[in-house]
């Protein structure tokens, strides 16, 4: 197995991994929510969301520094 493939098996796991990040976080706008008091139901803890926050932006540098090391060929193959 080539160093290439290992580093593309984790730059598709951080691709997948910074999608579910997105998607799991909550909205910054309260939205059509604050209509009828709905928006404080799905609020979150304010850690968890800075978890969230830290997780995320580590999957953004690891998968924009793997996408530059990929196009750029800097891998033996």
């Amino acid at each position: 197995m080539a160093i290439t493939n290992i580093v593309q098996g984790i730059w598709a796991f951080s691709a997948l991994g910074l999608i579910i990040l997105v998607l799991l976080h909550s909205p910054k706008g309260d939205g059509i929510g604050a209509i009828g008091g709905q928006a404080q139901l799905f609020s979150s803890t304010k850690s968890a969301e800075n978890t969230l926050n830290r997780v995320t932006w580590a999957l953004v540098v690891i998968f924009l520094g793997l996408t530059v090391v990929l196009s750029a060929n800097w891998l033996p193959k």
